[in-house]
């Protein structure tokens, strides 16, 4: 496992994003060879997605040969609402980028059959070769993807009901009235982001900073679902200062004190320009 601590958000974000540019480019993606990255929502990636639209913009990053599968979308709220999952990807990463909208997953959280909906996505995940990269958030409260607290660390994509913190995190975007935000949520599982071949989680902020303690410095407990990823052979936690104020300071020095190989992964940042 690596811990990488950037001072702030904005290098944090900007780290987390050389590497996604870096991991994509050195696979060299094609025709018949395409890069599969598992994406999150809410406000931490959006500092990511910007830098990687600054790359794509560039010339540096093409999106071309890239499959890409959301973690989670809410349920019963149209497609076209401004909060749904499908607008948030849109309108912060997709219409920016040179990606094929069909290769583009989001679950669907209006199907008729929520549960075939949850397979089905598993069976496009595997018919894509597995993930290559898995990009993640978490909440306070630990839960990766909506794999709220005491979810099963082997579930797989499936329907679950959000924990009363999550919606009450959620409610900001709803104007603040609880009565509008989605109590329910199609969701990976815990084992479906364990199953991709790397995993990097994105932890930012001072109310993050006990999750990230959880996280990395006690057992694996699924009341913390984030802490199941201990277990995974290639886990990057990409986080800021203020996450870190619950961590032992050994625990800070001893991972600070391997920022200079961290650092290796993402300078030079490579590009798609020929020559490059």
């Amino acid at each position: 496992m690596r811990l990488v601590i950037l001072d702030n958000y904005d290098l944090a974000s900007e780290w987390a994003a050389k590497y996604i540019c870096n991991r994509i480019i050195q696979f060299k993606p094609g025709q018949d060879r395409y890069f599969t990255l598992g994406l999150p929502t809410g406000s931490t990636p959006l500092g990511c997605y910007k830098k990687l639209i600054e790359y794509h913009k560039n010339g540096d990053l093409s999106f071309k040969y890239v499959k890409t599968f959301n973690m989670d979308e809410y349920v019963g709220l149209p497609r076209n609402h401004p909060e749904s999952y499908h607008s948030y990807m849109w309108n912060n990463f997709f219409k920016h980028i040179d990606i094929d909208p069909s290769n583009a997953h989001i679950l669907d959280g209006n199907a008729t059959d929520l549960q075939a909906e949850c397979d089905a996505f598993e069976k496009k995940i595997k018919e894509a070769g597995g993930i290559d990269l898995f990009v993640g958030g978490i909440g306070p409260d630990g839960h990766i993807a909506f794999n709220e607290p005491g979810s099963s660390l082997v579930s797989r994509t499936r329907l679950k009901t959000l924990a009363m913190d999550t919606i009450l995190a959620n409610a900001k975007y709803f104007d603040g009235d609880l009565s509008k935000v989605p109590t329910m949520a199609l969701t990976v599982g815990v084992g479906t982001v364990m199953d991709a071949r790397e995993v990097m989680i994105l932890i930012t902020g001072a109310h993050k900073a006990f999750a990230l303690y959880k996280a990395i410095e006690e057992g694996v407990n699924h009341m913390w679902t984030v802490s199941a990823f201990q277990q995974h052979p290639r886990t990057i936690f990409v986080c800021d200062e203020d996450a870190t104020l619950e961590l032992r300071v050994k625990t800070v020095k001893y991972f600070k004190g391997l920022m200079h190989v961290h650092n290796k992964l993402v300078d030079p940042l490579y590009s798609m320009k020929e020559g490059n």
